[in-house]
């Protein structure tokens, strides 16, 4: 077994005293103390509630015109190899028009089965507008991500998005979006903020570093080597540096069962990973840290050395998904109940053949129990460890009945339903019609009931 580095920044904490801090610590809500009871950072405020371009009560709206043979040639670039190319674009948001911005596919399952037929109206994208123009921004931002969705509204991601920081974690601003490429047909599309440099200033008080994981990659030791790691995590913030990431994989993957109860708690935020857990499945989204797609971002905190986990991608979220729901490839049971119906025209139909290298299974079956792998799932060393620890588990179910309390009995998820079912009615009438708003509103609506 390679020698686990000793962790040199605050006196150990003892399990039990861990156990009494996250206990403490798990109250939820946007706002509050900036640190934990334990001294990790937490987000210091909240995603909803935007202004200028991240404004949530108003219908925005983006234009993309770009070179055809460019869209075609980076799309056969992702066939071959599964690499995303940056291409240049023009862009105008909300009236404001950019000559030259970066414009690249963003997702992974969300594009299986992309060829050069897909309307790039449909398509997911990152649109970056100061990847070849320095200083290029809008409202102080530069990265803005036009999700995919398998419904025609999003609802389902926009209401887990601001549930996320209801409970007290950090999310991304979300809104309504009229998208549209040459000229051609808008569609209403949810667009997010990026986890980058500016997210980490808004959410957090304190230096650090961000790692994203990688859809194909695991969170394995591979020894010392940054090299070793470039497939399987990639930096977001910060200069490089992946030795802290490094020495954390270190000691999740070597340590022994004593050294990661007794630990843990020095490297990682106990209570916000348990309440993590709790609201993924709480909100029925399949596809998290240990889900088909790998999902989850670290981020390192300079001032405690220690790490949170940040969620990602909640396209999945209340049951939606790729062929629509429970039958269409996502768990029956208390996984929610999907939005179903065909996807969007223009949308990449389920594939066949050949996958990208490196991009993992699509789920089948029921997923299986936290930290178990299997079928539908995907085995997380950190996700094995901590709910393999009684007390930690305990947390984690404690999280999410305090969770349901505050978000679903109280009646705020139902609010942030009809804010958003209200927008989409309002202001995106030519893009969707008032009966598929009021339908996947209650299926999201559906499953709040259900976890009530």
């Amino acid at each position: 077994m390679t020698p686990i580095k000793p962790h040199l920044t605050r006196p150990a904490i003892s399990l039990a005293t861990a156990a009494v801090l996250a206990l403490g610590g798990c109250s939820v809500s946007g706002t509050g103390s900036t640190s934990t009871a334990s001294g990790f950072q937490k987000a210091t405020s909240s995603s909803g509630g935007g202004t200028g371009v991240w404004d949530e009560e108003v219908l925005h709206d983006i234009s993309v015109d770009v070179d055809e043979k460019a869209v075609t040639a980076m799309i056969d670039t992702y066939q071959e190899s599964g690499e995303k190319e940056w291409i240049e674009a023009t862009a105008t948001i909300d009236g404001t028009t950019f000559e030259t911005v970066g414009l690249r596919l963003k997702g992974n399952s969300s594009l299986r089965g992309v060829d050069d037929d897909a309307d790039p109206a449909d398509l997911p994208w990152l649109v970056r507008l100061d990847e070849f123009v320095d200083g290029q921004e809008l409202d102080g931002w530069t990265d803005f991500v036009v999700r995919s969705n398998d419904s025609e509204t999003a609802l389902n991601e926009a209401v887990a998005l601001d549930l996320l920081t209801e409970a007290g974690l950090a999310s991304e601003h979300a809104v309504a979006t009229s998208f549209s490429v040459n000229g051609g047909e808008p569609r209403l599309r949810l667009v997010v903020q990026a986890l980058d440099e500016a997210w980490a200033v808004e959410h957090f008080s304190t230096d650090g570093l961000l790692y994203k994981s990688e859809a194909g990659g695991d969170w394995s030791w591979r020894g010392t080597d940054p090299d070793s790691y470039s497939d399987v995590f990639d930096q977001e913030t910060g200069e490089d540096d992946l030795e802290p990431l490094i020495d954390f994989l270190d000691f999740l993957n070597n340590s022994t069962d004593a050294e990661f109860e007794s630990g843990l708690p020095e490297r990682l935020d106990i209570d916000a990973f348990a309440r993590y857990l709790a609201f993924e499945d709480l909100v029925a989204n399949f596809d998290d840290i240990d889900g088909p797609g790998n999902n989850s971002y670290l981020r390192y905190d300079a001032e405690s050395d220690g790490f949170t986990v940040v969620a990602w991608d909640h396209n999945l979220a209340f049951g939606g998904g790729p062929g629509g729901g429970p039958d269409g490839g996502l768990p029956d049971g208390d996984r929610g109940t999907g939005f179903g119906g065909e996807p969007p025209e223009g949308m990449p139909e389920p594939p066949t053949g050949e996958r990208p290298e490196g991009m993992p299974e699509p789920p089948t079956g029921e997923r299986p129990e936290r930290g178990s792998g299997g079928p539908g799932g995907r085995s997380n060393v950190l996700v094995e460890r901590f709910t393999a620890v009684k007390v930690w588990a305990d947390l984690v179910e404690q999280a999410k009945l305090d969770l349901a309390e505050s978000l679903y009995t109280s009646g705020r998820a139902d609010e942030i339903v009809d804010r958003w079912a209200a927008l989409l009615t309002s202001e995106a009438g030519h893009l969707v019609d008032a009966d598929t708003v009021a339908d996947e509103a209650d299926a999201v609506r559906e499953v709040i009931t259900e976890g009530s």
